[in-house]
């Protein structure tokens, strides 16, 4: 995709994530580490809370992205489902699987060439709770997840990567150990205390 493809935009919100890797995913530091199983399998959380895309406003909108992926990352070759909240307005589901498919240039244009099947993206009613130090996603009949943070030394604080490169997250990121059931029939997630992560991201393009 040229520059000239890509639609100026912006958004700010939450993002947390869970795969069935042990603390911390080597893939999330590097696609070509190896990541802990022979399939790297997991989700990405996005909650809008502010942000326009071509004069739509993006906050209040959510998603989910499922994977799977090789143990070796960067070789390619993910499955992967955009899963868009219900509540969202006809433009703000385009909007959104604009961005989160990679089409609109931005953060997810960076991973989408790794992606070779995309499922169908789906529409159904998301819920994510957001406890400060602990965040949760629910899907019925679909997905049940979340993280926690992990605790460290001052408790008072969260255990975190500063100045991690990571293309979707922030620079700051919290460390916290996830959980998590989901199947979409193709997708299957099991997680029991691995790897999770939580950040409030900034995205555009301009």
């Amino acid at each position: 995709m040229s520059k000239a493809e890509a639609r100026q935009w912006w958004a700010t919100g939450l993002l947390f994530e869970n795969c069935c890797c042990q603390s911390v995913c080597p893939g999330h530091v590097h696609f070509d580490q190896m990541c802990t199983l022979e399939r790297c399998v997991g989700f990405w959380v996005v909650r809008f809370d502010d942000g326009e895309y071509r004069g739509v406003a993006l906050g209040g909108t959510a998603a989910v992205i499922a994977y799977d992926s090789p143990r070796h990352m960067i070789e390619g070759d993910w499955t992967e489902v955009i899963i868009i909240d219900d509540q969202a307005s006809p433009e703000q589901r385009q909007a959104v699987e604009a961005i989160l498919g990679g089409r609109a240039g931005g953060p997810w244009a960076k991973l989408a060439p790794f992606v070779s099947r995309w499922l169908e993206t789906r529409y159904l009613p998301i819920r994510i709770d957001d406890e400060g130090t602990h965040k949760r996603v629910v899907i019925d009949g679909v997905l049940d997840g979340s993280v926690r943070d992990i605790r460290g030394r001052d408790r008072s604080k969260p255990v975190t990567f500063e100045n991690m490169f990571n293309q979707v997250h922030a620079t700051s990121q919290v460390i916290a150990t996830g959980s998590a059931t989901y199947d979409d029939g193709v997708i299957r997630v099991h997680t029991e205390g691995t790897h999770g992560l939580h950040s409030r991201f900034q995205w555009s393009v301009s």
